[in-house]
């Protein structure tokens, strides 16, 4: 590995509202699915957060951060619609103080990939429901068609959220914009069928987020950053495009977002975690050829997520001008002191595999909880463990559920 082209990666960015990251590694948003049974932050979580901050990352994404209590999408994400937990904010945004990184919170409103299991109601952009099977909607629950004030009320809440969170500490949010939540369920045809104001033309579909961003916007101020995750595609026929994705950048850079990340796919359609034919599964950067585009149409900072292994790819990706934030996720989990170690050439491969039970519908769930229980070994100061028994993953997590529901 030539050290010389890998430092790049510590180069610092300046983004549009000012602020500066101390390089160009990111880790991206995970859920971590471990707050407390009435969904507060708590010291497990924190001590993550403290044990990433000491691997020189530049910025620290945080898992979802859910905007409303009636809509969860895991049994324990954290809540914040109010004040009541402004110490433990406040104490989890301190962990950073005194470090190279940044803590930006992700907040996200599941619409109909809410946990049926756990609440009440679902409510989308229209009733279209989810067709997962294992961890998500198995029974496929069709969910309640959002009224305009169920939009404008959740329009706020998002709003609302930033500015405690800011208020706490935390130096920045990014708005979950993919992965089939609430704001990408808004942006697609297949699930946003509105005749209204809200649906349509892409314009319209586009509306959602573009109010959520200035409602963010006009209540953290201009110096403030704000960042969005963002589907390339939903890659499911009939969905959101490549083509309505551009466009949304274009919306999006034109507004003054800060920082853009791009990722792909739904749960319904999970290529974000490789589910790919194998020719182009082995290939890293998985969307990288959307990013090739993005940069020719937009000056905003951009950040690749999804397939990024080695860091020469991640330092030819930057120094070719197409991406100016490398995100990685899973790879922190196993690996939390990874920035440090790419930058320092000791760690040069990142491939991670979490282990399978062989069932199908058990698995599908396992690229997802094996990782959460990674998470959770750090927050207890352990060490993670490469060879945890997915079984034990799955009956952890079960019983979590229903220690949820009772």
């Amino acid at each position: 590995m030539d050290m010389k082209s890998i430092q790049i990666l510590n180069k610092e960015l300046t983004l549009p509202c000012g602020v500066k990251l101390s390089n160009r590694i990111a880790k991206s948003a995970m859920s971590e699915n471990l707050s407390t049974k009435d969904n507060k932050v708590n010291d497990t979580l924190i001590n993550v957060y403290r044990e990433w901050a000491k691997g020189q990352t530049g910025l620290l994404i945080t898992g979802n951060i859910m905007v409303d209590a009636r809509a969860l999408g895991e049994p324990y994400n954290v809540i914040v619609e109010d004040t009541s937990q402004l110490d433990m904010l406040r104490k989890w945004a301190l962990v950073t103080k005194g470090t190279s990184a940044q803590l930006w919170a992700q907040i996200n409103h599941p619409g109909r990939q809410a946990m049926e299991q756990i609440n009440e109601e679902l409510k989308a952009p229209s009733a279209v429901s989810v067709h997962i099977t294992g961890r998500k909607n198995a029974t496929k629950k069709i969910p309640i068609a959002m009224t305009e004030n169920d939009i404008n009320d959740c329009i706020d809440r998002y709003g609302n959220t930033a500015s405690i969170l800011k208020n706490a500490g935390f130096d920045g949010v990014q708005i979950h914009g993919a992965h089939g939540y609430l704001v990408s369920q808004f942006l697609s045809p297949l699930t946003n069928q509105r005749k209204d104001k809200w649906g349509g033309t892409l314009e319209n579909r586009a509306r959602f987020v573009m109010e959520v961003y200035k409602n963010i916007r006009r209540k953290v101020g201009a110096s403030y950053p704000i960042g969005i995750k963002l589907n390339s595609a939903d890659f499911q026929k009939g969905g959101f495009s490549e083509a309505d994705a551009m466009q949304v950048v274009h919306y999006l850079s034109d507004a003054g977002i800060d920082l853009i990340e791009i990722s792909g796919g739904t749960y319904e359609a999970p290529v974000m975690m490789g589910y790919k034919k194998k020719s182009t599964r082995d290939r890293e950067a998985y969307f990288l050829d959307f990013v090739k585009k993005a940069r020719k149409i937009t000056s905003t900072p951009l950040m690749l997520t999804g397939g990024f292994r080695t860091p020469s790819i991640m330092a030819s990706a930057v120094s070719d001008g197409h991406v100016d934030v490398i995100g990685l996720a899973r790879p922190f989990t196993v690996y939390p002191h990874l920035t440090r170690e790419i930058l320092d050439g000791s760690r040069e491969g990142l491939r991670v595999q979490n282990r399978k039970t062989g069932i199908k519908a058990i698995d599908g769930a396992m690229n997802l909880i094996w990782y959460e229980a990674q998470i959770k070994r750090l927050g207890e100061g352990k060490k993670p463990k490469l060879k945890l028994n997915p079984w034990l993953v799955f009956i952890r997590y079960v019983w979590g559920v229903i220690k949820k529901r009772t």
